[in-house]
């Protein structure tokens, strides 16, 4: 079974990042707008990005990872720019957008790529 990690673009440009089993299954609720959360106020929403897991821990470690990121290098990631991410990843000269929720973890996660 696998696991993903994923990104929508929400109405107003703000960005939603999440974990789940069912990709599909998910992104219509969040599509929907009736399951109450985030996204409920910001659709339509539209995935931008994904990547399968081997587990959920894997997943939520790129959930978490990603919610700290900068909307800089969110939009790198989405546009598969790794030397943009890594060199973003280096600075750390602006104000992340995180949700705040941003979990560190001591074991080293999966690479997001």
């Amino acid at each position: 079974m696998s696991f993903w990690a994923y990104m929508l673009h929400c109405r107003g440009g703000v960005f939603y990042t999440g974990h789940t089993d069912n990709l599909e299954a998910r992104l219509a609720q969040h599509q929907s707008g009736l399951t109450p959360g985030f996204t409920r106020k910001y659709t339509p929403v539209t995935l931008v990005w994904s990547q399968a897991f081997p587990s959920r821990l894997e997943a939520l470690e790129a959930e978490r990872r990603i919610k700290g990121w900068s909307r800089a290098k969110k939009l790198a990631l989405i546009r598969s720019d790794w030397a943009a991410i890594s060199t973003l990843a280096k600075s750390k000269n602006g104000p992340s957008t995180s949700s705040g929720r941003t979990v560190k973890s001591k074991a080293p996660g999966p690479k997001i790529g």
